[in-house]
This record gives structure tokens, sequence and C-alpha cells, in this order.
């Protein structure tokens, strides 16, 4: 199993990206990975070539390019290369910390929708208090969602749940103001229609206060309204911890109880990290797209390929394109 990556996208590349390789090929004899960037730059960093190939390019897409322009305009920037390697089927996965818009019109344009799938979704797994997480989708490739769209949304996010994260019949919610049937717009009021017809694990209307306590498996939502949640769930999570820091650093009492609960803490901060799940997948490609958080480490690098080597494995893309077709 090949599995490319963009070395040049994210705040920490190359560095970060090559470390997480470097840690994802120790841990996974049965992979391969394919760095795709500035050469030089890469073998730097780059102290053990084991299962390791680099593609060089000196081109890249850089967070402030125009999505769409940039990637029509920039063939051999990195990001760009690593979407045509799984496209020709040289590589089995692609990952990127970049730009994430380019990263979803690369997607599109270069990888390809699977038949039948009208709009792509991007879904991370966040945390839950349980530990098990819940993947919300979309977060964004959507804003202006319709019915039809969120049911495919639900489809796949039931498939990638009990494929890769390893969860019989996943409960699936609708993200609404309201657990009521009635509850919400004309979009969520038809959507709860047409889940209810179809044959997933659909449990109904789900509220945002209720996501971290495990309420449901996988949550559907529209890409405007995901990309907050997920940035209000992000927020809150580094606020409490500010806050919690400025309270313990506040005294010397509070600095020796600080002291004994740093591993405790250590422990929570982990489990409020949602690169530790890896990073959000591009539902309805014609091949699995990971996009690793931008400020991405080695960690959540090497959890990306954890996570993309998951996917090819459980072979969801497969599993989803004969769902569609039925």
């Amino acid at each position: 199993m090949k599995i490319a990556i963009d070395a040049m996208g994210g705040d920490h590349a190359p560095k970060e990206i090559v470390l997480g390789a470097m840690k994802a090929v120790q841990a996974f004899p049965d992979i391969e990975i394919l760095l795709i960037g500035n050469e030089e730059k890469i073998t730097s960093y780059l102290t053990d070539k084991n299962r390791i190939e680099i593609l060089h390019t000196e081109e890249m897409i850089l967070a402030t390019d125009e999505p769409v322009r940039a990637v029509r305009k920039k063939k051999n920037a990195s990001m760009v290369l690593g979407a045509n390697e799984v496209k020709e089927g040289r590589a089995d996965a692609f990952i990127s910390a970049g730009n994430t818009g380019a990263l979803m019109a690369a997607g599109l344009f270069v990888v390809g929708r699977i038949d039948g799938i009208e709009r792509p979704a991007l879904s991370p797994t966040l945390p839950t208090i349980g530990g098990d997480g819940f993947l919300l989708l979309d977060v964004g490739a959507n804003v202006d969602a319709k019915p039809n769209h969120l049911v495919q949304y639900a489809i796949m996010g039931s498939i990638y749940t009990e494929n890769v994260l390893g969860i019989k019949n996943p409960r699936v919610g609708l993200l609404n103001i309201g657990a009521e049937e009635k509850k919400g717009n004309e979009l969520t009021k038809k959507t709860f229609e047409l889940l209810q017809e179809e044959k997933i694990n659909f449990i109904g209307n789900v509220e945002a206060r209720d996501l971290l306590s495990g309420v449901c498996d996988v949550v559907v939502t529209d890409g405007f309204t995901g990309n907050m949640v997920l940035k209000s769930i992000e927020g809150t999570a580094l606020s409490i911890f500010k806050m919690l820091k400025g309270t313990l650093m506040s005294s010397m009492k509070s600095k020796l109880a600080a002291a004994v609960l740093k591993p405790d803490l250590k422990g929570l901060r982990a489990k409020l990290d949602y690169s530790e799940y890896g990073g959000a997948a591009l539902f309805g490609l014609n091949a699995p797209v990971i996009k690793a958080h931008g400020s991405s480490d080695s960690n959540a690098i090497y959890n990306a390929i954890r996570q993309a080597r998951d996917v090819v494995k459980s072979e969801v893309i497969t599993t989803i394109k004969k769902a569609i077709e039925l």
C-alpha cells in the first residue's frame, strides 16, 4: 500500500510531515510513503529512507492562494501532484495539511467524484466524553447543501464509521435546533423525512449541546453549520485549557496542585485533541483523500497516515460506490 503525502502543506512543513512519515513506516510494515515536495528541504529531516520515496517539485500552493485558480494553474504543485498520484493509481491514498479549499478543488477536479455522489463532504472525527468520538459531516466542503446531499453524507458516514472505526450499526443523527421531529428549517425537515427511508440507523434530530456526550456516532449537517460547530468546539477546548492554566498558575498553592495533576491534565488534553483521531476525510471521491489540520505536528500526521491506511484496508470507497449504486 502506498500513501502519497503533500510534504509542503501545513504550518510546520516539511519537518513535521517527514517526522510523522518516518514514525508511520516504523509502525506499519505494510505501507510505503511518497513524500511530494522540495527534495532538498525534505532530505534535511529524513534520517530513515526505509520505504519512503520523494517526488521532487519546487512548486506549492500557499495558504493565501485562491483555491480553484491555484489548482488549475499550478500543475506541478505538491498538492496537485499528490492528487494525480491517486487518480492514476500509483498511490492508494493522499494526505495534505495544506490549503483546505485547494485540496477540495484538487479532489473534485483531479481525483473526481464517485458516480452518483453530488457533493463531497469534509468529515473529521471529533472527541466525546466516553472517548469513542463522533464523525461530523460536512464541515465546509459544501455550504449550500440540499436534502439529498445530507442523505448521501449519512450513508457515507455510516459506512466509514462501521468499517474504519469499528462501530457496528452506527447511530446517525441530524443536527438540528431541537430533538423534536418537526423542528428546524426546510432543509432539516425534508432531510429528516428522507433519512427515515434509508437503511441506516437513523435516530432522529440531535442538538449541538449533546454532541460531546456521544449522543450518536455520525452527525449530519450542511457545511456552513458544520464548520461553525467544528470551530466552536475547537475554540472552547482551547479556551478552557487557557483558563485552567491561568487558575493553576495563580498562586503557590494552585501551582503545587498543578504539579500533582499534570499527568492527568495531559491525558485530558490528548482526549480533547481531535488530531489524535486522524484528519478530516473528504468523502465522495474516487480515492481516499485526507485533510490534516494546518497546524499538524508529527503525531497528527502519523494519525492521518494511520487513518488513510485503515480506509484503504477496509475498502471504504468500494463499499460507498456499491451503496450509492443500490
